[in-house]
Protein backbone atom coordinates (compact mmCIF):
# COMPACT_ATOMS: atom_id res chain seq x y z
CA UNK A 1 0.00 0.00 0.00
CA UNK A 2 1.32 3.43 -0.98
CA UNK A 3 1.89 6.09 1.58
CA UNK A 4 0.76 9.72 1.20
CA UNK A 5 3.43 12.39 0.97
CA UNK A 6 4.54 14.01 4.22
CA UNK A 7 2.85 17.30 3.29
CA UNK A 8 -0.53 15.53 3.37
CA UNK A 9 -0.03 13.69 6.70
CA UNK A 10 -0.40 15.09 10.19
CA UNK A 11 0.31 13.28 13.45
CA UNK A 12 -2.66 12.91 15.72
CA UNK A 13 -2.03 10.97 18.89
CA UNK A 14 -0.66 7.58 17.92
CA UNK A 15 -2.04 7.80 14.37
CA UNK A 16 -2.00 10.07 11.42
CA UNK A 17 -4.64 12.24 9.78
CA UNK A 18 -4.78 12.73 6.05
CA UNK A 19 -5.06 16.28 4.78
CA UNK A 20 -6.13 17.43 1.35
CA UNK A 21 -3.32 18.32 -0.97
CA UNK A 22 -2.46 21.98 -1.31
CA UNK A 23 -4.28 23.45 -4.29
CA UNK A 24 -2.11 24.45 -7.19
CA UNK A 25 -1.18 28.10 -7.29
CA UNK A 26 -3.65 30.20 -9.24
CA UNK A 27 -2.44 31.01 -12.71
CA UNK A 28 -3.11 34.51 -14.03
CA UNK A 29 -6.00 34.73 -16.47
CA UNK A 30 -3.77 36.23 -19.13
CA UNK A 31 -1.53 33.15 -18.98
CA UNK A 32 -4.55 30.87 -19.36
CA UNK A 33 -5.79 32.82 -22.37
CA UNK A 34 -2.37 32.80 -24.01
CA UNK A 35 -2.15 29.05 -23.49
CA UNK A 36 -5.60 28.60 -24.99
CA UNK A 37 -4.65 30.76 -27.98
CA UNK A 38 -1.43 28.75 -28.50
CA UNK A 39 -3.42 25.49 -28.47
CA UNK A 40 -6.03 26.97 -30.81
CA UNK A 41 -3.32 27.92 -33.32
CA UNK A 42 -1.41 24.64 -33.11
CA UNK A 43 -4.57 22.53 -33.55
CA UNK A 44 -5.28 24.08 -36.95
CA UNK A 45 -8.19 26.43 -36.44
CA UNK A 46 -9.11 28.56 -39.46
CA UNK A 47 -10.60 31.08 -37.03
CA UNK A 48 -7.18 31.60 -35.46
CA UNK A 49 -5.72 32.22 -38.92
CA UNK A 50 -8.52 34.67 -39.70
CA UNK A 51 -7.78 36.49 -36.46
CA UNK A 52 -4.07 36.80 -37.23
CA UNK A 53 -4.46 37.35 -40.99
CA UNK A 54 -4.26 41.18 -41.15
CA UNK A 55 -1.06 41.17 -39.10
CA UNK A 56 0.55 38.23 -40.94
CA UNK A 57 -0.40 39.10 -44.53
CA UNK A 58 0.25 42.79 -44.16
CA UNK A 59 -1.84 45.85 -44.76
CA UNK A 60 -1.55 45.63 -48.56
CA UNK A 61 -2.41 41.94 -49.09
CA UNK A 62 -4.89 41.31 -46.27
CA UNK A 63 -7.86 43.25 -47.73
CA UNK A 64 -7.55 41.47 -51.10
CA UNK A 65 -6.61 37.92 -50.04
CA UNK A 66 -8.42 35.77 -47.48
CA UNK A 67 -7.94 32.30 -45.96
CA UNK A 68 -10.62 30.02 -47.41
CA UNK A 69 -9.97 26.62 -45.83
CA UNK A 70 -7.49 24.81 -43.65
CA UNK A 71 -7.37 21.00 -43.70
CA UNK A 72 -4.51 18.66 -42.88
CA UNK A 73 -1.97 21.45 -42.65
CA UNK A 74 -2.87 22.82 -46.11
CA UNK A 75 -4.07 26.42 -46.05
CA UNK A 76 -5.99 27.60 -49.11
CA UNK A 77 -5.90 31.35 -49.67
CA UNK A 78 -8.14 33.09 -52.18
CA UNK A 79 -7.13 36.25 -54.02
CA UNK A 80 -9.77 38.64 -55.33
CA UNK A 81 -7.91 39.63 -58.52
CA UNK A 82 -5.14 38.06 -60.66
CA UNK A 83 -2.62 40.72 -59.64
CA UNK A 84 -3.24 39.94 -55.95
CA UNK A 85 -2.84 36.23 -56.68
CA UNK A 86 0.52 37.00 -58.28
CA UNK A 87 1.53 39.15 -55.30
CA UNK A 88 0.64 36.23 -53.02
CA UNK A 89 2.73 33.87 -55.15
CA UNK A 90 5.74 36.18 -54.82
CA UNK A 91 5.33 36.59 -51.06
CA UNK A 92 4.45 32.90 -50.46
CA UNK A 93 7.70 31.97 -48.61
CA UNK A 94 7.46 35.02 -46.31
CA UNK A 95 3.77 34.34 -45.63
CA UNK A 96 4.45 30.68 -44.81
CA UNK A 97 7.26 31.70 -42.45
CA UNK A 98 5.07 34.32 -40.76
CA UNK A 99 2.23 31.81 -40.29
CA UNK A 100 4.56 29.18 -38.85
CA UNK A 101 6.30 31.66 -36.53
CA UNK A 102 2.87 32.75 -35.23
CA UNK A 103 2.31 29.15 -34.11
CA UNK A 104 0.00 27.92 -36.87
CA UNK A 105 0.58 24.30 -37.89
CA UNK A 106 0.82 25.01 -41.64
CA UNK A 107 2.44 22.40 -43.86
CA UNK A 108 1.78 24.06 -47.22
CA UNK A 109 0.01 27.01 -48.80
CA UNK A 110 -2.25 26.86 -51.86
CA UNK A 111 -3.21 30.08 -53.61
CA UNK A 112 -6.22 30.34 -55.88
CA UNK A 113 -8.42 32.91 -57.54
CA UNK A 114 -11.52 33.57 -55.46
CA UNK A 115 -14.25 36.03 -56.24
CA UNK A 116 -16.11 36.66 -53.03
CA UNK A 117 -19.84 36.98 -53.61
CA UNK A 118 -20.91 40.57 -53.41
CA UNK A 119 -23.75 41.18 -51.07
CA UNK A 120 -26.38 43.60 -52.22
CA UNK A 121 -26.68 46.64 -50.02
CA UNK A 122 -29.47 45.90 -47.59
CA UNK A 123 -31.87 48.53 -46.43
CA UNK A 124 -32.18 49.24 -42.76
CA UNK A 125 -35.21 48.03 -40.87
CA UNK A 126 -36.36 51.62 -40.44
CA UNK A 127 -36.28 52.37 -44.17
CA UNK A 128 -38.15 49.16 -45.00
CA UNK A 129 -40.83 49.97 -42.45
CA UNK A 130 -41.05 53.58 -43.69
CA UNK A 131 -42.20 52.44 -47.16
CA UNK A 132 -44.21 49.37 -46.10
CA UNK A 133 -47.56 49.26 -47.95
CA UNK A 134 -49.60 48.67 -44.79
CA UNK A 135 -48.57 52.01 -43.20
CA UNK A 136 -51.69 54.16 -43.08
CA UNK A 137 -49.80 57.07 -41.51
CA UNK A 138 -47.64 57.25 -44.66
CA UNK A 139 -49.99 56.11 -47.45
CA UNK A 140 -53.40 56.93 -45.96
CA UNK A 141 -56.63 54.92 -46.10
CA UNK A 142 -58.70 53.77 -49.08
CA UNK A 143 -61.61 51.42 -49.65
CA UNK A 144 -60.95 47.95 -50.98
CA UNK A 145 -62.88 47.47 -54.26
CA UNK A 146 -63.44 43.79 -53.49
CA UNK A 147 -64.68 43.76 -49.87
CA UNK A 148 -65.52 47.48 -49.49
CA UNK A 149 -63.55 47.66 -46.22
CA UNK A 150 -61.19 50.47 -45.29
CA UNK A 151 -57.60 49.42 -45.94
CA UNK A 152 -54.15 51.02 -46.33
CA UNK A 153 -53.82 52.88 -49.64
CA UNK A 154 -50.34 51.39 -50.07
CA UNK A 155 -51.87 47.91 -50.34
CA UNK A 156 -54.39 49.18 -52.93
CA UNK A 157 -51.56 50.68 -55.00
CA UNK A 158 -49.48 47.52 -54.76
CA UNK A 159 -52.11 44.78 -55.23
CA UNK A 160 -55.31 46.54 -56.25
CA UNK A 161 -57.12 45.35 -53.11
CA UNK A 162 -56.51 44.96 -49.36
CA UNK A 163 -54.16 42.44 -47.77
CA UNK A 164 -57.02 40.18 -46.62
CA UNK A 165 -58.44 39.93 -50.15
CA UNK A 166 -54.91 39.40 -51.48
CA UNK A 167 -54.47 36.47 -49.11
CA UNK A 168 -57.78 34.93 -50.19
CA UNK A 169 -56.85 35.37 -53.85
CA UNK A 170 -53.45 33.73 -53.33
CA UNK A 171 -55.00 30.84 -51.39
CA UNK A 172 -57.60 30.22 -54.09
CA UNK A 173 -55.01 30.47 -56.90
CA UNK A 174 -52.73 28.01 -55.07
CA UNK A 175 -55.61 25.55 -54.73
CA UNK A 176 -56.63 26.07 -58.35
CA UNK A 177 -53.08 25.51 -59.57
CA UNK A 178 -52.78 22.37 -57.43
CA UNK A 179 -56.10 21.02 -58.75
CA UNK A 180 -55.32 21.93 -62.37
CA UNK A 181 -51.82 20.43 -62.33
CA UNK A 182 -52.93 16.76 -62.52
CA UNK A 183 -55.38 17.56 -65.35
CA UNK A 184 -52.64 19.35 -67.31
CA UNK A 185 -50.26 16.45 -66.72
CA UNK A 186 -52.86 13.98 -68.05
CA UNK A 187 -53.47 16.18 -71.12
CA UNK A 188 -49.73 16.39 -71.80
CA UNK A 189 -49.34 12.60 -71.63
CA UNK A 190 -51.88 11.91 -74.37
Amino acid sequence: MARAPRSQRRRFGRGELMQAAEPAAAEPLLGCLESLLRDWRSQGSIAAIWQDWPRLAGSQLAPHCHPLSFHGGLLTVGASQPQWRQALQYSRPQLLAALRSAGHAIRDLRIQQHHAPTRPEQDSEESIWARHPSRIDVHGLATCPQCQSPAPAGEMALWGHCGFCRRQLLASSDTASINSAPAEARANRS
